[in-house]
C-alpha cells in the first residue's frame, strides 16, 4: 500500500481535503490538484509523501503537464478522484454563455484530458479505479442550471463510457451522485444558516464511501452510487 498513488482533483475544505486524508490514512501518496496554494501547501504538510500542484482546472496544457509530472515523480495513479467543479447559478438570459463553455472545460474536458494521459498506463498495469463525484444536476434540469446541468449530465455520460471502454480492461470508473447539501462553512454561512444538522451530509462520510467505491471486489462494481442524507426529499 506505501507505493500506491491517489490523484486528486477540487482538493477544497470540504469532500476533497476528505477524500485526500482518507486515502493518506491507508498510505496513499496523494497527488492535490487545486486553485488554492494555501491550502494545498497545509495538505502536504500535513499528509506524508504527498505533493501539491496549484492551478486552475481550466489550463488544460497545465492538467496535461501535471499529469505527466506526477507520472514522472510520484508513479502512475491508482486511483483518480475527479471532485473539481465549476458552476453558474443564475437565469439562462441573465448568465454569460462563455460560462457554459467554461463550466464544461472543468466538468468534463479535464477529465477527457486526464484519462488520455493516465489511463494507458493503467491499462497495461491491469488495474485501477476512477471515481468521478457529481450531483442531481447530472440527472435532471431545473430553473438557474442551465449553464451548469448539461455539464454534469454530459460529465456522467463520459464517465459511462469511459466505464464499458475501461471496465474490461481492468479500470473501475464510477460515478458518485451526491444529492445534498455538504458540510462547510461556505454551505451553512450564507446558504443554510438555520438547517438542523442532519440536513448535511459529512466530508468525511463522503470520502468513505469514495474509498469503498475504489476498493471494490471486481465481480461487485458499481457505477451509479447516489448518496444522500437519511431525511432528503427525493
Amino acid at each position: 500500500m506505501q507505493n500506491k498513488v491517489c490523484l486528486i482533483t477540487g482538493v477544497g475544505d470540504g469532500t476533497g481535503s476528505s477524500v485526500a486524508r482518507r486515502f493518506a490514512q491507508d498510505g496513499y501518496r496523494v497527488a492535490l490538484l487545486a486553485r488554492n496554494p494555501k491550502r494545498l501547501a497545509e495538505l502536504e504538510r500535513e499528509l506524508p509523501g504527498s505533493k501539491a500542484f496549484a492551478f486552475d482546472l481550466e489550463d488544460l496544457d497545465r492538467l496535461v503537464a501535471v499529469c505527466r509530472q506526477v507520472q514522472e515523480e510520484m508513479g502512475t495513479p491508482d486511483v483518480i478522484v475527479h471532485n473539481a467543479v465549476r458552476a453558474t447559478f443564475k437565469p439562462f438570459m441573465e448568465a454569460n454563455p462563455e460560462d457554459l463553455e467554461r463550466n464544461f472545460r472543468v466538468n468534463t474536458t479535464s477529465l477527457l484530458h486526464m484519462v488520455r494521459e493516465l489511463t494507458p498506463a493503467m491499462v497495461a498495469r491491469g488495474s485501477g479505479a476512477i471515481v468521478v463525484t457529481g450531483n442531481t444536476a447530472a440527472l435532471r434540469g431545473v430553473p438557474n442550471y442551465a449553464l451548469f446541468a448539461p455539464t454534469k449530465a454530459a460529465q456522467r455520460i463520459f464517465a459511462q463510457a469511459l466505464a464499458r471502454e475501461l471496465g474490461p480492461k481492468g479500470i473501475h470508473i464510477a460515478y458518485v451522485v451526491i444529492d445534498a447539501a455538504i458540510d462547510t462553512p461556505w454551505t451553512r454561512v450564507p446558504l443554510n444558516p438555520d438547517m438542523p444538522e442532519d440536513f448535511f451530509s459529512k466530508p468525511n462520510a463522503i470520502a468513505e464511501e469514495v474509498y469503498h467505491i475504489a476498493h471494490q471486489d471486481r465481480s461487485t462494481w458499481s457505477f451509479d452510487v447516489e448518496l444522500r442524507p437519511y431525511g432528503e426529499n427525493w
